[in-house]
């Protein structure tokens, strides 16, 4: 196997794990989001009181779990390609983290990366979100993946499994981009606010394995926070052009019925589940994403 395909494995793999990890662990909170943002009468208490057996919040596992764990595999795989290729001729950078192998970019690119890749990988992976939203939510009471797919395609055709793609490329490739960004610029800045009693090196100067996945899940946490909270109106809008297709025809008309008939506040349903779920899901993917590319390359 080349040097090239190695690596292309390894990135495959680190970023398959890292989301199946977090997509099976983390299903609850977005079973309950999903719930939340599907009615505008919908709150946590309200739903959780519907939740008649604990092994329900589960419920949808399967498509969240392709979803997450093949979209993780194809995105840090492209993401690492566009900055390897940003990056390729130049000298090792001056600021890069001792917690990371990742190639160095500038802001902007960083920026561009995250965002181009996501907004590709969303696209492949549309099929599985929309079957994700549907078995989560008690709008539909589909007893299989197939019953669904069948009744997905059925009333609206193959569109129907890329319905609502237009608020999730504008929710996910700016989010991505933003992630990308600010996870970079905090590998550098959490080291210098941690304590010193946790922050250890090896002989060659970097982060021992510990002290690594802490600087790393720490800005996975933080940035996937700060990211979540400013794109979360395209999530609520793109939650709600699944479910109802006929009544939110298009983004901008979703967007005014919400803030007409509802209001701006609902824009943020369900946030604070999407808040801890992807700063949690960040923390886990990327910490053990970052430790697989550390050893294996």
């Amino acid at each position: 196997m080349s040097e090239k395909s190695a690596t292309t494995s390894t990135h495959l793999v680190g970023g398959f794990f890292g989301g199946l990890s977090s997509s099976v662990t983390l299903q609850p909170l977005d079973l309950l989001k999903t719930r939340i943002q599907q009615n505008k009468n919908s709150t946590l208490f309200t739903v959780l009181r519907q939740i008649d057996n604990p092994l329900s919040l589960w419920r949808g596992t399967l498509t969240s779990a392709m979803r997450t764990s093949t979209g993780s595999a194809l995105y840090l795989s492209c993401l690492n390609l566009m900055r390897t290729t940003l990056a390729k001729d130049r000298g090792p950078s001056a600021a890069s983290p001792n917690s990371s192998n990742l190639p160095q970019l500038t802001t902007y690119e960083n920026l561009l990366a995250g965002a181009l890749a996501r907004g590709f990988v969303g696209y492949l992976t549309m099929p599985f979100t929309i079957l994700k939203v549907r078995y989560e939510s008690t709008l539909y009471n589909y007893s299989s993946i197939r019953e669904a797919t069948r009744d997905v395609y059925r009333s609206y055709g193959i569109k129907g499994f890329f319905r609502g793609f237009g608020p999730t490329s504008l929710r996910d490739a700016p989010y991505s981009g933003l992630y990308v960004l600010l996870y970079e610029k905090a590998k550098l800045v959490v080291p210098l606010i941690l304590p010193r009693k946790l922050i250890s090196h090896e002989q060659n100067g970097k982060f021992t394995s510990t002290t690594s996945a802490t600087v790393n899940a720490l800005s996975a946490i933080s940035s996937a926070s700060l990211a979540t909270s400013i794109t979360a109106p395209f999530d609520t809008i793109k939650t709600r052009m699944q479910l109802e297709p006929n009544r939110f025809t298009g983004f901008f008309k979703t967007f005014t019925i919400i803030v007409r008939q509802e209001s701006t506040v609902k824009l943020f349903s369900g946030l604070s589940m999407r808040l801890t779920r992807k700063a949690l899901s960040a923390g886990i993917a990327w910490g053990i994403y970052e430790e697989l590319i550390k050893r294996f390359m």
